[in-house]
């Protein structure tokens, strides 16, 4: 006994039980069971128009996925990739911006637990974060916090 098809509607529907897609990730996987009467971008239309497909709740569930391993370039250029309006990027941009130092930190300490000892190991902690996606300014302010973490610790033995 073979299951019956799936309609476009309801494949787009199970995608979107699972997770957050945004529009044109949603089209490229709606697009490989699309028949020649079915029209996709009236589809996505209607999804968004019933509120099932939303770039802003795609964009905070991406976020949420993402900003506790990497850093806002990253974050950002996911969502560039993904189609996601220019406008709200900006807007994101601001709010990520608040705690990428923080985020750094804690990437870092929960890499490296030891401070560099060297200049070749600071080079290596430089380059984790920065293939991560964060920026020089919280980079440093990450090597900064974990020197000096190392160096309390040492002070209260």
């Amino acid at each position: 006994m073979t299951k019956p098809q799936l309609s476009l509607k309801g494949r787009a529907l199970r995608y979107l039980s699972m997770r957050e897609h945004s529009r044109s990730e949603l089209a490229l996987k709606l697009n490989r069971y699309a028949q020649e009467s079915d029209d996709v971008p009236a589809l996505l239309d209607t999804l968004e128009a019933l509120n099932f497909l939303s770039t802003a709740r795609f964009s905070e569930s991406l976020i949420n996925r993402r900003q506790a391993r990497f850093g806002n370039q990253r974050i950002l250029a996911e969502l560039k990739s993904h189609g996601v309006a220019r406008e709200q990027i900006d807007s994101v941009k601001a709010s990520l911006q608040e705690s990428e130092a923080i985020r750094a930190t804690e990437v870092l300490q929960r890499k490296y637990s030891s401070i560099a000892s060297d200049h070749q190991e600071r080079a290596k902690q430089m380059n984790f974060l920065l293939q991560r996606g964060f920026s020089g300014k919280s980079i440093q302010i990450a090597l900064r916090a974990n020197s000096e973490r190392d160096e309390s610790d040492t002070f209260s033995e």
